[in-house]
């Protein structure tokens, strides 16, 4: 096991991370989505393909990147917007599939 590996495994929280991988962040964006921000972040790492044959500091550094994306990500949105996690995806399924035109509550247009 490296160094690196050993690291991430003491990291337990939002802010551990962030802390870890220098990576400036608003306290207060992080209370509303420490949830989100790791869930969004594992989701970008879970999809990177390469990172195989990285050393430490080439981990380390495409780790911080995720993180930073995954952070930035809830800075410019939010959690329902985001779609992070499965409620949230159904959620918007849902209301896509309530949507009603506009139109078809007026009727047709009187001329």
């Amino acid at each position: 096991m490296s160094d690196f590996t050993d690291d991430l495994d003491d990291l337990e929280t939002a802010e551990d991370f962030l802390r870890f991988f220098h990576v400036t962040y608003d306290q207060r964006v992080v209370n509303v989505n420490r949830l989100h921000i790791l869930q969004r972040f594992h989701d970008y790492l879970s999809a990177d393909n390469g990172m195989e044959g990285l050393d430490d500091d080439g981990m380390s550094s495409r780790y911080r990147f995720h993180l930073e994306r995954a952070y930035q990500d809830f800075v410019v949105s939010n959690a329902i917007a985001e779609k992070t996690f499965k409620v949230h995806k159904e959620e918007a399924r849902k209301m896509a599939d309530r949507f009603v035109p506009l139109d078809s509550l007026l009727g047709s247009p009187v001329g």
